[in-house]
Formats: C-alpha cells, sequence, structure tokens
C-alpha cells in the first residue's frame, strides 16, 4: 500500500491530518480495491466487498491492516476470493479476511464479540451494496436485541484492557489504542451507543475532539516511523509532535494526556450510567437521599437538587465533590455541567467552610481522585484553584515520575491522608502535598515559583500568617529531607544542625517527614523502598532530637571502621567479602583503590548506592551496599574475582567499560531530555570534609569516570553516597585533600569541578 502514499502527492505531503488524511487515504484503498474487484468480480451481483473495523470506519493509518469481508449469498466463492486476496498479498498488504453469508456472519458474531463490533461499522467497498446494506441492518438489529449480554461483555472486556495496558494519559510511551483512554475505549463507547442510548450530546462532543487527537497523534506515529504500532514511544514523540506543527514532544505529550484523561473519565461515568440503570431495574434498591445541603445520593450517584440556587452557592462544588468522595460516588455529568454554567466565582477571601471542605475532600484519601478529576473535567476545580491551570497534564516525560504534574500533586496528597496520624495538623499536611510542586506549571525554579504560589493561596484560603508560613516552608523544603538522607553523611554533626535549622521546629519536621514519604511513592516505585524510608527515618529521628535540644553525638551509630573490621586491617591482606547487598573490600591502600572497585562492579552490572571508606597504618577498607542494574541476584564469587583482579591492575577496566557502555547506548531512553552534568561543591554540611555532589546522566561505568576524576585531583574519598533517580544519577563524595582536610582553595575546587566535568563528556 506504501505505493499508494507515494502515488498521492496530498497524502505523501504534511498537509492533510487526523480523520481528513485517514479518509482520503481510505477513499484512495476504496478506488483500488473497486479497480481490482472490477477486474476479478466484474457485474456480479450476488457478491459484495464489504470493509468493516478500522477501514470501515474510514479510519485507516498509514501502516492499519485491511479488513475485509467477502460477502456472497451461496454457492462457491473459492476462485473469486484467491483472485482477490493473491494481488493484495503479491505487494505485502496486511490482510484480515474473511468469506462469509450473511446468516454465517451474524451467527459467529452471536458468540464473537470482536466480529459483532467489526460488523456494526461494515461499509461496502464493492459488488452488491444491497447484499451488503441488509447485512449492515441485521447486524445492527441484533446488536440491539442482544444489547444487554453484548454489554456485559464489553464492559468486562474494557475493564480488562485498561487494567493490562495501563493509561495513555500517565505512562511514559502510551499504547494509543489499547491503553486506558485511548481510541478503542472510544469505540467501545460507540458500539454501546448503538446498543442503546448512553452517551449525551456535550458527551459524543467532546469525544470526537479527543479521538481526533489520538488519532492525529497515531497517523503521525506511523508516518514518522514507517511501520505499524500503538505505542508512543519517546524517541519518537518530538518527531510526532513537530508532524502535527507543535513545539516538541512536551505539547504533544500534553495533548495526548489531556485527551485521555477526558476520553477515561467519559468512560467511567458512562459505564457507572449502564451500572446503575441495571441496578434500578431490580425490585428492592435504595431510595434517594439528602447527604448534605443541596446534595442527594441515588444508587452511588450525587445530584445537585433541582430546588438549589446553584447561582448564589459558590461553595457548592465543594460540597459536592467532599460528599461524592465519602460516599465514593460518581457526580451526575448534569449536575457538574450546571454547576460549571451557574456557579459563582468562590470570594477573594474563601468563606471558612470552603476551606474546611477542601481538607475534608483531600482528607478521604484516593477517594478524592476520581472527584477532583470530575470537578476539572468541566473547569471547576481550576476556577476555584486557577493557579492549578499550567500544572493540568502538564506530562514529566521520564520513567522516575509516572503521572502528570497535576495527577501527581492529587496523588501526594491521597497519600498524605494516610499518614495524617503522624502530625498534628492534618489540613496543613493534605494542602501542603497538594501544593508541594505547583510551581512546575510555571517557568523558572519550581520550588521558588510554588513559594510565592501557596502564599497567595493559603491566604486567599483563609488561613492565618503563621499556617501560611507552615505551607510555604512545606514547598520550601519538600526535598530536603530526601535529598539530604541519601546524599549526606548522617553521621556528620554539620548535616543534622544544617537540617535542623532550615526546618526551624519539630512541628514542621513531622509535617516534611510525612509529605516525603507521600510526594515518593506517589512519583513512582523508584523514588521509595526500604532503603531509603530507613535513611529518611534517621535523618528525622536525629534531627527532632537536636531541635528538642538534645546532643547529635548521642544519636550517632556505632563508628566506623568497626571492631571487626580493625581485626580485618590487621591481617594486612587483600579481603574481598560480598554477600547479599554488601561487599566489603580490604587491601593495601594505594592511590584509585575506590575506583578500581566501583570499576570492576560497573563491569558486572552492579550499582552502588552507599560507599564508606577508611585507611589507617598503610591499609584500606571500603564497604560497599550495592544493588544489579538487572534486578537480579549477584553472582558473588564472579563479582569478587573481578574485584581482585582489578585491585591489582589485571583488568583493563577503561577497556573494558567502553566496550559495555556501547552496548548500554542501545537501551531505550529513560527521559525526554537527558540532564546536563553539574558538580556542587558543598563545603559546609560537613565539618571534616568537603562534600563533592555530581549530577549526571546514568550509564555504565559513571561511577568510575567521577572516582578516577577525583584520584586524578588527588583527592581522598572518605564516603560517598549514590542515589539513581530515574535516567540521572546523583553521588556525593565527603574528600579531603592529601594533608587530610578540607578543601577551601576556590582555585583547586574550579579545578576540581573541570577534571569530573570533563571526565564524564568524554568517551572511556
Amino acid at each position: 500500500m506504501n505505493r499508494l502514499l507515494e502515488n498521492d502527492q496530498k497524502l505523501s505531503s504534511n498537509t492533510l491530518h487526523g480523520r481528513a488524511w485517514c479518509e482520503a487515504y481510505s477513499a484512495k484503498v476504496d478506488e483500488w480495491l473497486a479497480m481490482l474487484w472490477n477486474d476479478v468480480a466484474g457485474e456480479r451481483r450476488d457478491v459484495a466487498l464489504v470493509a468493516t473495523g478500522g477501514h470501515g470506519r474510514r479510519e485507516l493509518c498509514p501502516n492499519s491492516d485491511l479488513d475485509l469481508l467477502l460477502l456472497y449469498k451461496g454457492g462457491n466463492v473459492d476462485e473469486l476470493a484467491k483472485a482477490l486476496w493473491y494481488p493484495m498479498w503479491d505487494i505485502g498488504v496486511k490482510l484480515g479476511h474473511a468469506v462469509r453469508t450473511a446468516d454465517d456472519a451474524l451467527s459467529l458474531a452471536r458468540d464473537d464479540l470482536d466480529v459483532a463490533t467489526s460488523l456494526l461499522s461494515g461499509r461496502c467497498i464493492a459488488g452488491s451494496a444491497e447484499l451488503a446494506h441488509e447485512l449492515h441492518t441485521r447486524a445492527h438489529a441484533q446488536w440491539r436485541n442482544e444489547s444487554r449480554r453484548a454489554l456485559d461483555e464489553l464492559r468486562e472486556r474494557v475493564e480488562e484492557r485498561q487494567a493490562k495496558h495501563g493509561e495513555v494519559a500517565f505512562l511514559l510511551e502510551p499504547d494509543l489504542k489499547e491503553g486506558r483512554g485511548g481510541l478503542r475505549d472510544v469505540h467501545s463507547l460507540w458500539w454501546a451507543e448503538a446498543a442503546l442510548p448512553v452517551l449525551g450530546t456535550s458527551e459524543q462532543t467532546c469525544l470526537a475532539e479527543d479521538y481526533e487527537t489520538l488519532l492525529a497523534t497515531r497517523v503521525e506515529l506511523h508516518r514518522c516511523t514507517g511501520r505499524p504500532g500503538e505505542r508512543l514511544s519517546l524517541q519518537e514523540q518530538d518527531a510526532v509532535g513537530h508532524a502535527l506543527g507543535l513545539a516538541d514532544g512536551d505539547e504533544l505529550m500534553a495533548r495526548v494526556a489531556s485527551a485521555a484523561r477526558s476520553i477515561a473519565w467519559t468512560s467511567d461515568i458512562v459505564w457507572h450510567r449502564y451500572e446503575q440503570s441495571r441496578r434500578r431495574s431490580r425490585p428492592f434498591r435504595d431510595r434517594p437521599r439528602t447527604v448534605a445541603p443541596c446534595v442527594i445520593l441515588d444508587e452511588r450517584t450525587i445530584y445537585v437538587d433541582d430546588d438549589c440556587g446553584v447561582a448564589t452557592d459558590p461553595v457548592l462544588p465543594l460540597r459536592v465533590a467532599a460528599a461524592a468522595a465519602l460516599h465514593r460516588a460518581y457526580i451526575s455529568r448534569d449536575s457538574l455541567e450546571r454547576m460549571a454554567r451557574e456557579t459563582p466565582q468562590m470570594p477573594e477571601r474563601w468563606p471558612d467552610d470552603a476551606r474546611f471542605l477542601l481538607t475534608d475532600l483531600l482528607l478521604v484519601g484516593h477517594a478524592a481522585i476520581p472527584v477532583i478529576e470530575a470537578l476539572d473535567q468541566l473547569g471547576l476545580w481550576h476556577r476555584m484553584i486557577p493557579e492549578w491551570e499550567p500544572c493540568r497534564s502538564k506530562p514529566q516525560r521520564n520513567a522516575y515520575h509516572r503521572f502528570t504534574v497535576d495527577r501527581h500533586l492529587c496523588e501526594a496528597a491521597a497519600q498524605a491522608a494516610a499518614l495524617v496520624d503522624r502530625v498534628d495538623r492534618p489540613d496543613l499536611l493534605v494542602l501542603g502535598a497538594l501544593f508541594h510542586d505547583i510551581g512546575k506549571g510555571y517557568p523558572g525554579d519550581h520550588t521558588d515559583v510554588g513559594i510565592q504560589l501557596v502564599d497567595r493561596i493559603g491566604g486567599r484560603m483563609g488561613y492565618s500568617d503563621d499556617e501560611v508560613t507552615v505551607l510555604t516552608s512545606m514547598v520550601r523544603h519538600h526535598l530536603l529531607l530526601p535529598d539530604i538522607a541519601t546524599r549526606r553523611d548522617l553521621d556528620d554533626e554539620g548535616t543534622i544542625r544544617s537540617v535542623a535549622v532550615q526546618v526551624g521546629n519539630v512541628e514542621t519536621l513531622e509535617l516534611l517527614a510525612a509529605l516525603t514519604e507521600a510526594d515518593s511513592i506517589a512519583t513512582g516505585p523508584a523514588a521509595w523502598g526500604a532503603w531509603k524510608a530507613d535513611l529518611v527515618n534517621e535523618l528525622v529521628r536525629r534531627t527532632a532530637h537536636s531541635l528538642r535540644g538534645g546532643d547529635v553525638q548521642e544519636m550517632k551509630d556505632a563508628p566506623f571502621p568497626t571492631d571487626e573490621h580493625r581485626v580485618l586491617l590487621a591481617r594486612r591482606e587483600l579481603i574481598i567479602d560480598g554477600a547479599g547487598d554488601t561487599v566489603t573490600v580490604i587491601a593495601p591502600d594505594r592511590p584509585g583503590l575506590f575506583s578500581r572497585v566501583a570499576g570492576a562492579l560497573a563491569l558486572n552490572g552492579v550499582d552502588v548506592v552507599h560507599a564508606s571508606g577508611h585507611s589507617e597504618d598503610g591499609m584500606a577498607i571500603e564497604v560497599l551496599r550495592v544493588v544489579s542494574m538487572f534486578g537480579n541476584e549477584l553472582n558473588w564469587p564472579k563479582v569478587s574475582g573481578d574485584i581482585e583482579r582489578a585491585v591489582d591492575g589485571k583488568i583493563a577496566l577503561r577497556a573494558r567499560l567502553a566496550e559495555r557502555a556501547h552496548t548500554y547506548r542501545a537501551r531505550p531512553a529513560t527521559a525526554a531530555r537527558p540532564v546536563e552534568p553539574k558538580v556542587v561543591i558543598d563545603n559546609h554540611s560537613s565539618d571534616v570534609a568537603t562534600v563533592v555532589e555530581v549530577v549526571a546522566p546514568d550509564g555504565v561505568g559513571v561511577l568510575y569516570r567521577i572516582t578516577t576524576a577525583l584520584l586524578e585531583s588527588d583527592l581522598d574519598i572518605v564516603s560517598a553516597k549514590i542515589e539513581t533517580l530515574g535516567s540521572q544519577v546523583i553521588d556525593s563524595f565527603y574528600v579531603r585533600d592529601r594533608k587530610g582536610a578540607k578543601v577551601v582553595d576556590d582555585q583547586y575546587l574550579v579545578e576540581i569541578q573541570r577534571a569530573i566535568l570533563y571526565a564524564l563528556t568524554v568517551d572511556l
């Protein structure tokens, strides 16, 4: 079929998109099929060539299959079928074909949902239009007559598919067709509508617009890649965006997310209405009841009372939302549309009950998320919180973050609701979680911008100056605890004192601790785990002790090296002990020992997450906590053997790592924009060492590169904390100069930065 594209200037140019392109291409294919039909079937009136599925809907994309049905009344049509199919196969057409009578097709459709739905879009290409029309009419009649069974199966199929393929709006590389909120969800709603009326006028309009967004994206995906496929990979997003006249992949994915969210929400509410109609047909059902002023609950659906004065009640959307979340109910679309039309703006200073209702909504937890989504779909949410709009459907486009910015904020608030027993002010916790990243929708540093926005929002909501100060402190320091816990030495008194000064009091510290956990869990599976939780909890414990007037020294762990370590050091021989997630290396002290060990680990696909080192009397000890980058159990005999050879200088580390790095580059990208390498020098957090923090794209041998640069700068690594966040690493090294002191010479520090940046940018 590529010849049809190549020979048609309009189709091969960039002037048509979406449905317009599909219809033009479908017409071109129809024309070609009609010519083929005339050659092999002539004027026969007892057969018809029928397009089904996407072809029947005139939605052929550049690499779509052709779904064709050879429809006949009786007799033998084998030779005609061969004469049709073989020319298509000869030119490489991907063909889904069938030869059936109308009775056969309808009989099969009774037991096969895919056949039944494909017939709903059946369209005559050539041959007997009467025969094709008869099938079309009977297929629709059969679908309507068996609507209950068909829709029950269709609804189950929707749920299974959505669970399998995930959400189009939030996946880094979504499946545009099968994912939740994708094209197939719209098809399912259209099929349901063909059985019985389920869609309102506004829903049909919105679905058409959102469907066009995804269809246009799918067309350009096929055109950009030159192959079939529904998954919009990260590496193709910029090109697809440009083909649609957009600035980049960020703008494309924001549009895709917005459309998919709208489709998913419409799908949910339509299938809920269908279920509700089924329940109402039962002999016994709950009676409608008033659950709040002007708010009625009926069969898990919230309605606004017809007699309610919506136009004079700016707080009504929050009252409806709080009731819906509390009762795990849907909000009627009619009620949402009425509130969107009639509800006045919230006063510049909110009434107290508005503030209370918002926190009540958030404190319900995850049940609040679909309710907020419903308000957002009709514009009610950002009408109350206008600062929210720039965050709406804003993609983050890396494997570390699983949600758009706005959904992440809702998820963080929901996670925070489960932690309110840890704090004195649950309302401030959930609000701080809801707004902690709101600055990401705006230009500039998201924390600095967020502080200004939350100061304005908190004041408008009616919080006191002191309460607003707490909220802005939560925004200002929402990354403080995880950053310090994973990148700084908690045994260093300077670290604990610095955190205590920034936090100010125990109450704010407890809020930040809960926010850290909620934010991390909402970010994604890579952002929170037992190791990180332990570090954050330990940092909070020590900082709280300091804020209460305690001595930081009292909270220190057992000294490093331990007495057991000193016994091993006294043996004055090479010892490599790897077990579980820890490897201990004891060897004669020599420059670059850490770098050699790190290189050997990298060769074996082992990432270092924490390292401590010590040397005395010509011997050195390094204890490293590690994880397999592939998630498998470590082969410690092999790893230990490679470490031993690396320490003895018997492995060409640079060459071997270069070979491995070449293979690593072929891996799929995990972020749309690679982070730019950055080196930050911190001479304040520690009293005994200079902290060198390095941010860089993840890759094989990164730790080896950095530690080699530190070696060449004549620095001794005291300890290290290694963290991987999605596609980037943030490594912190506590270093001293050759005299065992902090590095305070500014020119020397500049040269250290230069050495590390150079090591990260040149090939191994």
